[in-house]
C-alpha cells in the first residue's frame, strides 16, 4: 500500500476516524506528524483529499511505498517539509501527533493481539495464494493432464493403465503448494487498527524567512505548481499547471547574494536550453522587504542569446 506524504483528512471524517482530535476547525485539513512532516495512510480518504490538495491548493505531495520506485524527487523530504509548512501556515492545515499514543511500550496483550493479528493476515495470504494457483492451474488443467500422461507413458506405463483423475490432480498440486512467510507482504505504511488519542503541536522549527521556503511559497501564491529541481541541475522546477497535464516552463536556481560566477550563470543557462525551459536566478533583496515582513525576492530570467540569433535568423 502508498502513502503520500502531506497526510490530508477533512474534519467531516473525524467521526470514522481510529484517532480522537478535538478542537479542529471544520475547514482544516488534518495532517499527522512523521519525521518532520505530514502523512495521509488511509487509502479510503486518499482520493478526495488528495487530489482536493492537488486541484485547490497546487499541493503534490511525494507517493512513499513499495508502489513508488522512481518518486517525484531524489530530495523529496525536504520538499514536502516546504509544502508542509505552507499549509500550516497559511491555515489550510493543522498537525497532530500520535506519538504519546502510539510510540508507548506495547503490553502483554498488545503484544499477543499484535501476533494475532499478523498471524492472521499471513494465513489469509497463504488461502489466497492457494486459491489463485488452484485457479491458474484449473485453467491449464488439460495441458497439464496431457503432460502428466506423457510422463507416465515414458516411463512404459501401457496407455490402458493410464488413469489420471483431475480431481486428484488438483488435490496433489493443492497438497503441494506451500507459503513461505519471507516472501510474504507486510502493510507496514498503513493506518494504525486501533483507536488512539492525537493531539495538535507545532511544526518542527523550520526556516520561515530562508530563501527556498520564500521562493516556494512566492510562486504557490502565484497559482504555480512547484517541485524540486534537482533531477535538473536547480533548485525547482515552475509548472503552469499540473505536471500530469504541462511540463516544467522554468527551472529555479537559488543564490546566496545578487552576484553569480560566470561559469555557474553558463552552466545553468546552458542546461536550461537543453530541457527546453527558462533559467531563473533568485536571490533576497538586501534593502527591501516585502508583505508580512518577508525578505524581498528578486527574480533574473536569464535567456541564451544564441537561441535568439537563431530566431532572428529564421525571421
Amino acid at each position: 500500500m502508498d502513502v503520500i506524504l502531506l497526510n490530508s483528512r477533512r474534519r467531516r471524517r473525524i467521526e470514522n476516524m481510529s484517532s480522537d482530535i478535538v478542537n479542529v476547525p471544520k475547514h482544516k485539513i488534518i495532517l499527522t506528524l512523521l519525521n518532520g512532516t505530514g502523512y495521509i495512510f488511509e487509502i479510503k480518504v486518499f482520493f478526495a483529499d488528495y487530489m482536493f490538495l492537488r486541484k485547490h491548493h497546487h499541493i503534490l505531495g511525494a507517493l512513499v511505498g513499495s508502489c513508488n520506485a522512481r518518486g517525484c524527487s531524489p530530495n523529496e523530504q525536504t520538499l514536502t517539509s516546504l509544502e508542509t509548512q505552507l499549509l500550516v501556515e497559511e491555515g489550510i492545515a493543522v498537525i497532530v501527533s500520535k506519538a504519546t499514543a502510539l510510540l508507548k511500550t506495547p503490553t502483554e496483550l498488545d503484544l499477543r493481539q499484535y501476533k494475532d493479528g499478523l498471524n492472521d493476515r499471513l494465513t489469509e495470504q497463504a488461502e489466497t495464494l492457494k486459491h489463485q494457483k488452484l485457479k491458474d492451474t484449473e485453467i491449464n488443467l488439460d495441458k497439464i493432464m496431457n503432460g502428466k500422461r506423457k510422463k507416465l507413458l515414458q516411463k512404459g506405463i501401457p496407455e490402458t493403465e493410464v488413469d489420471l483423475n483431475p480431481q486428484q490432480v488438483l488435490k496433489e498440486i493443492a497438497d503441494n503448494i506451500t507459503f513461505d512467510r519471507k516472501n510474504a507482504l507486510l502493510e507496514i505504511c498503513c493506518a494504525h487498527p486501533d483507536k488512539h488519542i492525537a493531539s495538535i503541536v507545532q511544526l518542527p522549527p523550520l526556516e520561515e524567512h530562508s530563501l527556498k521556503y520564500l521562493v516556494f511559497r512566492d510562486f504557490w501564491l502565484r497559482g504555480k505548481f512547484v517541485t524540486s529541481g534537482d533531477t535538473f541541475g536547480a533548485d525547482f522546477l515552475i509548472y503552469p499547471g499540473d505536471p500530469l497535464l504541462y511540463h516544467a516552463s522554468h527551472i529555479v536556481v537559488l543564490l546566496d547574494h545578487c552576484k553569480v560566477e560566470p561559469l555557474e550563470l553558463i552552466a545553468k543557462v546552458r542546461l536550461s536550453v537543453i530541457v527546453n525551459k527558462h533559467c531563473v536566478f533568485a536571490y533576497l533583496s538586501e534593502h527591501n522587504a516585502g508583505e508580512k515582513d518577508y525578505s524581498k525576492i528578486c527574480y533574473q530570467t536569464v535567456y541564451w542569446e544564441g537561441n535568439q540569433e537563431r530566431e532572428r535568423s529564421k525571421q
